[in-house]
This record gives structure tokens, C-alpha cells and sequence, in this order.
């Protein structure tokens, strides 16, 4: 990266600034710049794009998105001694990169995408990964603000994202996601390319919207596919007793005695139209 941007190496940066990757904040730096333009290449032309980042640490991947052309990157970080590495980033794309101090669960990214075509391209913290891809899958209007969301997840959530009907993986995650979106694994990256490197293999999702999802109350949604998913080893009839049981999944059209890893997206979405 520093031949193709002129800027230091990302290990210098962070020896520079003292930023040690912290547990707490669920840090994980990916220093490897191939890796950081694949993960930005996987969501497509970025030409007239604006770009949000969750979580971009030195901004390793927030250099190769300007790099391969964004607008603009909008990037939201907790972490204040990541600020001063931003900042050399922001002074060599001009009016290019804007960067907020806060915590990415507690900022409208709908209000912010005001300024033409949105993507999301992020190494999500591990903490906070999952509940911003649900606050992403279920926005105020659909279709969404956003065109793409290429996220890292820990390869395990990832499975759970892309999981369809009788797979292991399958459950509240892959129902919302398989609902809305087109989802799909796009490759892993391995633990060594990380600094510190995780326990675990990562992986970036691909999803874009599927523009036509099945009409469907969203607090009714999350209302079954919670109960059915809590007692994933019970017969539906037990495990939606809570909103009905039986009479229910007989409204819906749906045999009592099946268990939740055996219903379709489009079952689910008729419990919730039955409630």
C-alpha cells in the first residue's frame, strides 16, 4: 500500500501511535494490504460511492477503499487513539475521508446516507458485529439506504448469516438475512494475517438487498423466529406455545410436530402473517 498511496506502512503507523489492539474493544488489525483491497474489491466499483466503516483502527482498509476510488468514506471509531492515525489519511485524500468519534451502535447511518449511492464495507469489532448487520437488515424503509454490506465477521457467524433450512448454522441470522438480502460467503481470511491474530478464521459476507422481500411485520418476525430458535430441539408446537402453539402453526399451514431448522424463510415469514 505504501507504493500505491504514498502513505507509511501500516506497522509503522500503529508503532508510531502506540495502538496496540485492545480485547475490550474487540481490535483486530488486518495489516496484510492485499487482503485489505480483496476485502474492498469484493463490493464492487466504488466510483461515485460513499462508503461507511465501522471500526477502521490505523484505517488499513480505509486506505484501500480511497485508494480504489470511493467518493467518499464516512468512518465511525470508538477507539480516540486511532484519531491521529485518521487524520494523516483524511490530509492525503482531501475532503475525502470524514471520520466520526462514537460508538457505531448509537449512530443513524440512514441520516448520514443523504449524499448519493451508500455501501458498507467494514472489519467489524467482534463484540458489536452481529447487532449491527441486524440493525442494518431492518431499517425504518425498504429497500434500504445502503446498495452492498461486504463485512468480516468471525467465520462461525458468517455460516449463521448465509445458513438456509436444515443446516446446522441456520437460525434467527440466516432467516433475516435470507429474507431481505442475497447473501454470500466470499472468502476467509486466516488468523496469522491479523495482528494480534484471533482464536478463530474470519470471513467476509457479501449481501445485497433483495429488492421484493415477502411482506412481512418485522416485530412479528423476530417474535417467532426467537421462540422457534430458543427450543431449537422442540417440536414448534412446544416452542411457540408462548404465541400460540398449534392453532397457530395450523393457521399458518405448518405441521405442529416440525422443529425450527426445517422451516423455509417463506414459512417463517407466514407464521409471522398468521400472528
Amino acid at each position: 500500500m505504501a507504493a500505491l498511496d504514498g502513505l507509511p506502512p501500516l506497522r509503522e503507523t500503529i508503532q508510531r501511535h502506540g495502538l496496540d489492539a485492545r480485547k475490550a474493544l474487540g481490535q483486530n488489525f488486518l495489516l496484510d494490504l492485499n487482503l485489505t483491497q480483496k476485502v474492498a474489491r469484493t463490493a464492487g466499483a466504488l466510483e461515485d460511492v460513499t462508503v461507511f466503516e465501522v471500526g477502521p483502527g490505523p484505517g488499513g482498509l480505509t486506505r484501500a477503499i480511497l485508494a480504489l476510488g470511493a467518493k467518499k468514506v464516512v468512518a465511525v471509531e470508538r477507539d480516540a487513539r486511532c484519531l491521529p492515525a485518521l487524520a494523516e489519511i483524511a490530509d492525503h485524500y482531501p475532503g475525502r475521508l470524514e471520520v466520526i468519534e462514537g460508538d457505531a451502535l448509537k449512530i443513524d447511518f440512514e441520516a448520514l446516507a443523504a449524499d448519493g449511492p451508500v455501501k458498507i464495507i467494514a472489519n467489524l469489532p467482534y463484540n458489536v458485529g452481529t447487532q449491527l448487520l441486524v440493525n442494518w437488515l431492518l431499517p425504518k424503509a425498504w429497500p434500504p439506504f445502503w446498495q452492498s454490506l461486504t463485512l468480516m465477521f468471525q467465520k462461525e457467524v458468517g455460516e449463521r448469516i448465509v445458513a438456509s433450512q436444515d443446516d446446522d448454522h441456520y437460525g434467527r441470522l440466516g432467516v433475516l438475512a435470507g429474507w431481505r438480502t442475497n447473501a454470500r460467503m466470499a472468502f476467509d481470511i486466516p488468523p496469522q494475517a491479523f495482528t494480534p491474530p484471533p482464536k478463530v478464521t474470519s470471513t467476509v459476507v457479501h449481501l445485497t438487498p433483495n429488492e421484493n422481500p415477502i411482506p412481512c411485520s418485522v416485530a412479528n418476525l423476530e417474535k417467532v423466529t426467537q421462540a422457534a430458535f430458543g427450543q431449537r430441539r422442540k417440536m414448534l408446537r412446544q416452542s411457540l406455545k408462548p404465541l400460540g402453539g398449534e392453532s397457530l402453526l395450523v393457521k399458518a399451514g405448518i405441521d405442529p410436530a416440525r422443529r425450527a431448522e426445517t422451516l423455509s424463510v417463506e414459512e417463517f415469514c407466514r407464521l409471522a402473517n398468521s400472528l
